[in-house]
């Protein structure tokens, strides 16, 4: 199996962003969706951003968002990927992807989830998230039944998100008929919203980099 990649999502604060960085995951995402407890808000400065190594791959998360909006924040905070975490259409992520990011889509999913779904967006994202259906859009600490990833087609490269903890990491190292691509954490690995214990984010990159 190849190796899976980590993206540590709704990050926040300064001191939890800088001690992150050094522990080398590859995607950082943070929420600028308003509605989120782990909305970006004031505290996160282009400045903190610029300060973060090119080899982690910064990630601004949007929820049915104008391409005003995120082209503005690719601009002021010189994004590298952009999540649309909504309901954007085909049409959106291809303009998005004209700004020079990656662009992850996301989807809810559930037991009654049609993949025929992502077949329209193929050929305009570069990566796939697949995350537990909620109306909050994500972040909600609940798993879903990852044996429904069977039924992709696997024509793009996909994150496993949804409610992910440190015990999982054997688990997800075993998922060689589903090949995810990468693992998105966040919420079951914080002390407070936006928050992380790097302590078990730490231990979580060291399992899941041993186990490949």
């Amino acid at each position: 199996m190849k190796e899976i990649k980590v993206k540590v999502c709704g990050m926040r604060d300064a001191g939890n962003i800088t001690r992150l960085t050094a522990l080398k995951p590859d995607y950082i995402g943070f929420i600028f969706y308003p509605k989120s407890p782990r909305y970006i808000g004031k505290a996160l400065t282009p400045q903190l951003m610029y300060s973060i190594p090119r080899n982690i791959t910064k990630t601004g998360v949007f929820v049915n968002a104008s391409t005003g909006e995120i082209a503005q924040a690719i601009a002021d905070y010189r994004l590298d990927a952009v999540q649309l975490h909504g309901s954007e259409s085909p049409e959106k992520c291809f303009l998005i992807k004209q700004f020079g990011v990656r662009v992850i889509k996301a989807f809810g999913v559930d037991e009654t989830f049609d993949f025929q779904t992502t077949v329209r967006y193929q050929d305009y994202c570069d990566f796939f998230l697949f995350d537990t259906r909620t109306p909050e859009h994500g972040g909600s600490g609940h798993k879903f039944k990852w044996d429904i990833l069977k039924k992709y087609n696997q024509y793009r490269p996909f994150f496993l998100s949804g409610g992910i903890t440190l015990e999982d990491t054997e688990d997800i190292s075993a998922l060689s008929s589903i090949n995810p691509y990468a693992v998105d954490i966040n919420s079951r690995f914080e002390t407070a919203p936006a928050v992380k214990d790097l302590s078990q984010v730490e231990a979580f990159i060291t399992k899941i980099r041993s186990n490949d």
